[in-house]
């Protein structure tokens, strides 16, 4: 497979993932800003500083207003990390890699695109959000239904793949660190009213709100909800999820093609380094510290892929 082709594939997936992580941000914050009004502009700020949107958001808007920041998020053409830049930047790269895609893959990805194109023309309003964010939710699930079900288990297929779990990796650890490190306004605040209010609204953001439910009883707990983020096998946005199957990807990879490449041993490196670990070693290491050197890491990682596979030739 050339690699411009490859790298299609994986930023194809790549950008619907984000589109559909960016969804459910919005959806908690929205939530969480409809029943504590008084922690509303909180939650503003940390979807807009998960989402790497602060910065642009402040130069265009100054003060956080939860209306500029749903259109910021989710309709903004200007706004190259919005939904719509994002679900427009995947369809950009299906027309790209046409021949690689199943004819029913490259139709969800098109139809996705032209449901949303429409939907976002009149501008959002509270009363239809909710709506506006459940048909974000199913176009995503239409695409990645119809990758399983039509592609065959070929480069294809992997390349996409790791675009998947490289970007829901990075969202849940963006979510995690800002929820840790910035959240918070001290220590003290670690088991108060508003510390649960916040691990609530992570476990909705990570869709994993019912799953915690069904495995865990009891009042939720940092350390548990930490651990079912970071280290739980089951979890499908879990770190430990995403490195398995990165790790998996890449072995396929590299025994179709028959060639070894670097970004294979260190996805392997790190699955085992994430298998090994137990909750409270990262805690009492800082799990800060921790996201942070992840982040840098993955990044590291598609870095890598992008340069064994020779994304840009």
């Amino acid at each position: 497979m050339l690699g411009k082709t490859a790298g299609g594939l994986f930023w194809l997936a790549r950008y619907l993932e984000r589109s559909e992580n960016t969804a459910r941000l919005v959806e908690a914050g929205f939530h969480m800003a409809l029943t504590r009004a008084s922690i509303g502009a909180d939650e503003w700020s940390s979807i807009l500083t998960t989402t790497d949107c602060m910065e642009a958001y402040t130069k265009r808007y100054g003060e956080i207003n939860p209306d500029h920041v749903i259109d910021f998020l989710i309709r903004d053409r200007n706004n190259p990390l919005s939904i719509i830049s994002s679900v427009s930047a995947a369809r950009d790269n299906a027309r790209l890699t046409r021949t690689a895609l199943t004819r029913e893959m490259f139709e969800a990805v098109n139809d996705a695109w032209l449901t949303l194109k429409r939907l976002f023309e009149k501008p959002i309003t509270p009363s239809n959000l909710t709506q506006v964010l459940f048909s974000i939710r199913q176009q995503s699930a239409q695409v990645r239904g119809t990758l399983h079900g039509t592609m065959l288990r070929t480069d294809s297929y992997w390349f996409s793949r790791l675009g998947s779990m490289i970007e829901r990796a990075d969202n849940t650890a963006r979510i995690l660190n800002v929820k840790y490190y910035l959240l918070l306004p001290s220590g003290t605040s670690i088991g108060s009213s508003l510390d649960n209010v916040q691990w609530e609204m992570l476990l909705r953001s990570t869709s994993a709100e019912r799953s915690y439910n069904w495995l865990f009883t009891g009042e939720a707990n940092a350390k548990t909800i930490a651990n079912f983020l970071l280290l739980d096998g089951r979890l499908p946005r879990s770190l430990r999820y995403c490195y398995d199957n990165i790790a998996d990807n890449l072995l396929s990879l590299r025994e179709a093609c028959d060639d070894e490449v670097l970004a294979c041993q260190q996805a392997e490196d790190y699955r085992r380094y994430l298998r090994n670990q137990s909750i409270d070693q990262l805690l009492n290491r800082g799990l800060h510290e921790f996201l942070g050197e992840f982040l840098n890491n993955n990044s590291s990682l598609s870095d890598q892929i992008q340069n064994d596979y020779r994304f840009y030739e």
